[in-house]
């Protein structure tokens, strides 16, 4: 494996489990609206709502077993106050590296988050040396790392989580700088993306560069009825694709 390939594992892979998701912010289009209803996320306007209590939501959180193929885990105290130093040298792109960083988007009434990986296929048990080597390489590819940050709010306050999402997008089209501890990743292309789930979506491809490995991420969050979740994924490659099945289950889980 090259030198570079490497270094932009090792960024990577530490971004995730330091709580370091460093990337994104950008422009946004909202995603195709789903019909309308009402599950435990309550009413599809996010209109008269009453937020879910913590314990609640701790139940409706993807879990360990809810999603093949990837391993569910709580982030440590140690991830959850390193998130909380994360900061931008633009004001305004808060509310984007809050959605990336395990923190509540706006003002929730209770947040409960979630680290998920994807699970690389096992190579054959007769499998040579060469071959194993081989079939870890190519599992770098389908390896995504993401976070799953999911919050209840009162009344409009999930419409207005979204809200923020997009002017935070506009202002920040042009890029900046996030910092986290003691590690700065730079914006250098923001990308507007899609997603065709829940009651309203905003998305974001985020190219980054840190210490000089770039690499794409995706950043989706996503309203259903008074809940709002965030999903921020990077894929050990430095190229990743929307978690659409881990999104999907998520949304399953509200009803």
């Amino acid at each position: 494996m090259r030198r570079t390939t490497v270094r932009r594992t090792a960024v990577a892979a530490s971004a995730i489990s330091l709580a370091l998701l460093v990337s994104a912010c950008g422009a946004d289009k909202p995603a195709d609206a789903a019909p309308e209803g009402k599950g435990k996320g309550g009413a599809a306007d996010g209109s008269a709502t009453k937020a879910l209590s913590q314990a609640e939501l701790d139940k409706l959180v993807l879990a360990e077993g809810d999603l093949k193929n990837h391993k569910v885990t709580e982030p440590s105290k140690a991830e959850v106050a390193l998130a909380k130093t994360a900061t931008s040298d633009k004001a305004e792109c808060k509310p984007l590296v809050d959605a990336m960083m395990l923190k509540p988007v706006g003002s929730p009434a209770a947040t409960t988050s979630r680290k998920i990986s994807t699970l690389p296929e096992k190579p054959a048990k007769d499998a040579t040396t060469e071959e194993k080597a081989e079939a870890g390489l190519a599992a770098l590819g389908k390896t995504v790392l993401m976070s799953d940050g999911l919050g209840s709010y009162e009344g409009k306050g999930a419409q207005e989580a979204l809200a923020g999402l997009r002017t935070a997008g506009e202002a920040c089209a042009g890029g900046f700088t996030m910092t986290a501890g003691s590690d700065k990743t730079k914006v250098t292309k923001l990308a507007p993306g899609t997603y065709a789930g829940g009651d309203e979506a905003v998305a974001f491809t985020v190219t980054t560069d840190q210490d000089g490995a770039v690499g794409t991420s995706q950043l989706v969050t996503v309203r259903k009825g008074n809940a709002v979740v965030s999903f921020f994924a990077v894929s050990l490659t430095g190229k990743t694709e929307q978690p659409k099945a881990a999104i999907d289950a998520q949304l399953a889980k509200l009803g």
